[in-house]
């Protein structure tokens, strides 16, 4: 009997502290108040300028930060007629553009769109889609679900110090979670 009250007490003391861990992993992280974020005004990073794919600035409204990676919120002002995003892939995060200003051309999968102001759009995850810019200047929402690594990879561009080659935009595509699958799409 000895035996068996000194397993026993081995067990409880061993897998205690697991318990106090296992507990712990499903309490948010998320702080208990809110915040406001400013018109015009980036919430972590101040304004990202791009390089790269565009020269658009981006500020997060919202950062997977703070939402334990759930949702991602972003607004982007673009600067670049023209120019937009190659064909892509988010493999883990849907994707919803709401346009504020400006006109801008979509891709998702197959079939594309013209967007104006007030238009949104909804991008899957999982299916290759891509927008360029069609007006000299425009603004946009961009959020995400789950957030992703997308913030990562507008932080990445901005800090490079050149123009990247688009090998170096594939590779930093690929580190934040996301698949180059085709060219830049063109204007009709």
């Amino acid at each position: 009997m000895k035996r068996k009250g000194f397993i026993t007490a081995l067990l409880t003391f061993v897998t205690t502290p697991f318990w106090g861990f296992a507990s712990m992993e499903n309490k948010s992280v998320r702080e208990d108040k809110g915040f406001k974020i400013s018109a015009g005004e980036g919430r972590l990073h101040g304004h990202i300028k791009l390089k790269g794919v565009n020269s658009n600035i981006l500020d997060v409204k919202i950062s997977g930060k703070d939402t334990d990676g759930e949702l991602a919120i972003f607004e982007q002002t673009s600067l670049s007629q023209g120019r937009g995003t190659p064909l892509h892939i988010h493999n883990s995060q849907d994707e919803i553009f709401y346009i504020i200003e400006g006109a801008y051309y979509f891709q998702v999968g197959d079939v594309k769109y013209d967007l104006a102001v007030g238009d949104s759009i909804f991008l899957p995850r999982k299916i290759p889609h891509a927008w360029t810019q069609k007006s000299e200047k425009g603004r946009m929402t961009v959020i995400l679900q789950p957030a992703g690594k997308l913030e990562d990879f507008f932080v990445t561009m901005a800090a490079l110090d050149h123009e990247p080659t688009t090998k170096e935009i594939e590779n930093i595509f690929e580190e934040n979670e996301m698949q180059v699958v085709g060219p830049t799409l063109k204007l009709e």
